[in-house]
């Protein structure tokens, strides 16, 4: 069953633009209400979280009188990352949870993602049945079932807790100066309360959120402002979290920034070493570098790519027992703790190694020596199908056709944006560079015609 709103990461958009608009918002709210009620008692729950957009109490409020509409009752988190509400969705028995973020995107986006019973996102299948509703006709509850909503104020501090728990036992922080850089976004509390609670020196950044500079000029989509932080203060090291906290970039203690590969190859080095590695394996998109496929050969893990998207990625773990994935962005995915990525637990597992082997960060932040990658996004107009024209077909054949035996090229368009994404790896920086230039002055190209 196709999806028409549903993107890689739920639905997503220009706030107030169609389709994050406060009219759909309350029907998403009430289709999903009616497919997951089991009967047709009152006795349902949904949990809904948010990261600090502006726009997100509009469309909070929607959900909301969506979800009770159909006789759902709403327990509000609040701001809070998009892992705690896999959390709390399972440990508050919810039927289903609900996070309105936009990620990394720029404060007028915002989107609406969903989990499941069990904490995780939903399917591809589900989301598709609920884009059916949405475009029926949606049955609301009976007056006397209508359902009730209610704030939770304490969804913060069960989400510190299980992360401090997944820190080795007896172990603390003390003596290490950390940065922490929140994005202005959901985390500006549990990450810094969480870090200085495990015995941290805490320096703060992106703590102020405002309801518009969330992901501004910091963040993991900023990490220079963070690694200036770093230098500035003499910190051990900084982490930087995106929007809704569900993916990281590590800065060691010179300024130096490492992404979600170099981080999974760490993790999965440490957790094959203790027998730890599910199916001896490692899930990582078709975004991954070659780096870090020939890291994990020389130490016989293997590499199980998939197309990009993190719940792609936790498919494929699912379905095969996997029990670590992720992103090159830094979605870093543990189901041995959590059912999405997770930021900051990812950031707690650097930080461990760092205590249990003494290393400084800039030893362990560089696994391997990356194959240099190259990406290149390209705009374009919604209803445009520029990768479907003869002179961009035949640039990506000719890129091809160089990069034969040398490399390795990907296109692809963005789940969440408006975008064609050139990307291509090669050990050679000049013909690097000319195979992902062709294709894109061929896409900009057709772009504009």
């Amino acid at each position: 069953m196709s999806r028409k709103f549903f993107g890689t990461d739920g639905v997503r958009g220009k706030a107030n633009t169609y389709p994050m608009t406060a009219e759909m918002a309350l029907k998403i709210g009430a289709a999903a209400g009616r497919y997951f009620r089991r009967d047709s008692s009152t006795a349902h729950r949904v949990v809904i979280g948010k990261d600090t957009r502006l726009s997100g109490y509009m469309f909070e409020n929607a959900l909301t009188a969506g979800f009770t509409s159909t006789g759902m009752n709403v327990l509000l988190l609040g701001p809070v990352p998009t892992p705690a509400v896999g959390l709390l969705t399972t440990s508050m028995r919810a039927d289903v949870g609900v996070m309105i973020s936009a990620s990394h995107n720029p404060h007028e986006d915002n989107g609406i993602k969903f989990f499941g019973p069990d904490g995780f996102k939903l399917s591809d299948e589900a989301e598709a049945e609920i884009e059916a509703m949405v475009m029926g006709e949606i049955q609301p509850a009976k007056a006397e079932n209508i359902g009730r909503a209610k704030r939770i104020d304490d969804g913060i501090y069960r989400y510190i807790e299980r992360l401090k728990s997944t820190f080795p036992h007896g172990k603390r922080l003390d003596g290490l100066k950390v940065v922490i850089d929140c994005a202005n976004g959901a985390a500006y509390r549990a990450a810094p309360e969480a870090l200085w609670e495990l015995g941290a020196d805490v320096i703060r950044i992106g703590t102020s959120p405002d309801g518009k500079n969330i992901n501004l000029n910091c963040g993991s989509t900023h990490p220079e402002t963070a690694a200036k932080a770093v230098i500035e203060h003499g910190a051990d090291i900084g982490i930087c979290l995106d929007g809704d906290a569900d993916r990281i970039m590590i800065i060691d203690e010179k300024g130096q920034i490492a992404d979600g590969d170099q981080l999974m190859a760490l993790i999965a080095a440490r957790w094959a070493e203790e027998d730890r590695l599910k199916g001896n394996a490692l899930v990582a998109t078709v975004m991954s570098n070659l780096g870090l496929e020939r890291f994990l050969g020389g130490r016989g893990i293997d590499l199980k790519r998939t197309k990009v998207g993190d719940r792609y990625v936790v498919e494929e773990m699912r379905k095969n027992g996997y029990n670590l994935g992720g992103e090159q962005s830094g979605h870093i995915v543990m189901t041995d703790y959590a059912t999405t990525g997770d930021g900051l637990l990812a950031g707690l597992q650097f930080l461990a190694e760092m205590v249990l082997t003494g290393k400084p960060a800039s030893e362990l932040a560089k696994s391997f020596d990356p194959v240099p990658q190259l990406l290149k996004n390209v705009r374009y107009t919604a209803g445009q199908t520029p990768l479907e024209t003869l002179a961009v077909q035949q640039a990506i054949a000719s890129a091809e056709a160089d990069l034969k035996g040398q490399g390795r090229l990907l296109i692809r368009k963005s789940g969440t944006e408006p975008l064609i994404r050139v990307m291509a790896e090669c050990e050679d920086p000049i013909l690097l560079e000319k195979v992902v230039d062709s294709i894109v002055a061929e896409v900009e190209a057709a772009s504009r015609s």
